[in-house]
C-alpha cells in the first residue's frame, strides 16, 4: 500500500489563533497524533504527561505528549499529540481519525468518510 497524506490543522484550544498546519502521514499503525515539538512549542502547546510509546522497528520510547483541536477534511476533534524530534515528519493517528468517522481505504489508498460512528458496544461472548 501506499501512503496516504492529508493536510492538518493543529490548534491550541487556549489561544485558537496559535496553530500546525503541515501534510501529515496518516498511520493507522499510531494511536496518537505526532508533530515536531519545537512547533508544538511555538503554537504554546505545553506538555501534559509522558508515555512510553513503540516505534515501528520494535525499539520503545518515551515521548512528552500535550493536548490539542485537531482539523482534517473538513472536520474536528481533540486529542494527545506527541512532541516528536525537530523535523520529525506529523502523524495522523488512527484515534483522531477513528473519532470523526473516517477510515483508511486501503485498495485505493483514500480516506473515507463511514456512514455513521459506531456508538454500540461489542457483545462479549461467554465460552464457558
Amino acid at each position: 500500500m501506499g501512503l496516504t497524506r492529508v493536510t492538518t490543522r493543529l490548534v491550541n484550544m487556549a489561544e485558537p489563533e496559535k496553530t500546525y498546519e503541515a501534510l501529515f502521514l496518516v498511520d493507522t499503525g499510531a494511536t496518537d497524533c505526532m508533530a515536531p515539538g519545537d512547533d508544538l512549542k511555538k503554537m504554546g502547546i505545553e506538555p501534559k504527561g509522558k508515555m512510553s510509546y513503540e516505534l515501528a522497528d520494535g525499539t520503545v520510547k518515551e515521548y512528552m505528549f500535550g493536548l490539542v483541536q485537531i482539523e482534517f477534511m473538513g472536520e474536528t476533534t481533540a486529542g494527545r499529540v506527541i512532541f516528536g524530534d525537530s523535523g520529525t515528519e506529523p502523524l495522523l493517528g488512527v484515534t483522531a481519525l477513528e473519532s470523526v468517522g473516517i477510515e483508511v481505504d486501503p485498495v485505493h489508498q483514500t480516506l473515507k468518510r463511514l456512514p455513521a460512528i459506531s456508538l454500540k458496544h461489542a457483545r462479549l461472548i461467554n465460552m464457558a
